[in-house]
């Protein structure tokens, strides 16, 4: 079947579809990884987006049920060069066709998505709609410009988890390759867990650190997470504007006030930094990918990490007593900070992977070590 894909600034792309019938529209960014494309469609920080993959075949090891980083895709579409012909893998349940059909994911291939990128880095990610079928080109241009943009969306209320729950490592076996920690926990440390729209990934890397998590609503009052009596708080990635979560940097800036230990990974570190008195702006492009070189400032090593972000924390609006650990080696914006004076540290990568390498890892045991200095 044919599709269409319409971006805001009049450009359009004819190719075949490769997924649910239909249309969607959204934010059209990029990603760079050449795996992990399982990984990424249920990642819930891509809510509200359609997710273009740079590497030129995707699809070739199928999908397998252990993979999963949420409850289901989140993404609005996706886009990929070409589609394998077969699954090869003897994980795999299934055909990356079969996946996107069955969640209701409109997706297109055959277009060059490559030249679809050059367009993204140069006038910036936009607006698209992808549509199957016969379609005139121009009203989906039409309907692109009418797709709520990112700025000023919390998209995080349409993927947070219901109600506060224990995590059970048996609720989601994964087949990503993880490093055993070099240390484990000297007791079961309790951690208290916002939901902003949690990779799955993140609550493994837990328990295999030897903690036990609550995962608790994004809107959940911070009080709420400190009556449990948590060794440590934790805030996780999401989608949209950080900036408009008013109900999430409130909560933020009582846990920095507390002395409770207190850890942020992408969208969480953008609400931490909100609540510590900085701002954030978005990116031209954002940065999302499983080879981004960033440098830790004290030691000077260098981590190659994954991301996902299209906002980014403004060095210039940060107070004094917060420093920035991590810089982003291809255009030095931040990826790590830290309070000077309260436990609380956060980056903007992922340390948990999945996909991804596992360098910052440590980041896990260097939360466990302030837990245990508090304990």
């Amino acid at each position: 079947m044919k599709a269409t894909l319409a971006l805001e600034n009049g450009l359009w792309y004819e190719g075949e579809a490769a997924g649910a019938p239909g249309e969607t529209g959204g934010e059209v960014v990029f990603n760079t990884s050449m795996t992990g494309y399982q990984e990424v469609l249920t990642d819930p920080s891509y809510a509200g987006q359609i997710v273009t993959m740079t590497a030129p075949e995707i699809g070739n090891y199928g999908v397998s049920d252990e993979d999963g980083e949420s409850r289901g895709p989140t993404v609005a579409g996706f886009i990929i060069r070409q589609e394998s012909p077969v699954a090869s893998n003897w994980r795999a349940d299934g055909t990356l066709r079969d996946f996107l059909t069955r969640h209701g994911i409109v997706a297109i291939s055959d277009i060059d998505t490559r030249a679809l990128t050059r367009v993204l880095r140069s006038a910036g990610v936009m607006r698209g709609i992808i549509a199957t079928g016969d379609a005139d080109p121009r009203v989906l241009v039409d309907k692109a410009r009418e797709v709520p943009p990112m700025e000023g969306s919390d998209l995080v209320l349409g993927v947070t988890c219901e109600s506060a729950f224990d995590w059970q490592p048996a609720q989601s076996p994964s087949g990503e390759f993880s490093p055993e920690p070099q240390r484990r926990a000297r007791r079961p440390l309790k951690v208290a867990a916002y939901d902003f729209g949690m990779k799955l990934n993140i609550l493994r890397r837990f328990t295999a650190h030897g903690c036990d998590v609550r995962v608790f609503p994004a809107t959940a009052p911070a009080s709420d997470l400190l009556a449990s009596g948590p060794d440590g708080v934790f805030l996780s990635n999401g989608p949209g504007d950080p900036a408009v979560l008013s109900y999430a940097i409130r909560n933020a800036r009582e846990l920095v006030k507390s002395d409770v230990p207190v850890f942020g990974i992408c969208l969480g570190h953008q609400i931490l930094s909100l609540a510590m008195g900085g701002s954030t702006y978005k990116l031209k492009f954002g940065h999302r990918g499983a080879n981004h070189p960033v440098k830790e400032l004290e030691s000077g090593k260098i981590e190659i990490t994954s991301q996902n972000h299209g906002f980014a924390v403004d060095p210039q609006s940060l107070p004094a007593d917060v420093s920035v650990t991590h810089v982003n080696l291809y255009d030095g914006t931040v990826e790590g900070l830290r309070h000077n004076t309260k436990p609380v540290f956060c980056v903007q990568y992922h340390p948990e992977a999945a996909p991804g390498p596992h360098d910052a890892d440590y980041l896990f045991r260097q939360f466990l070590d302030e837990m245990e200095a508090r304990a």
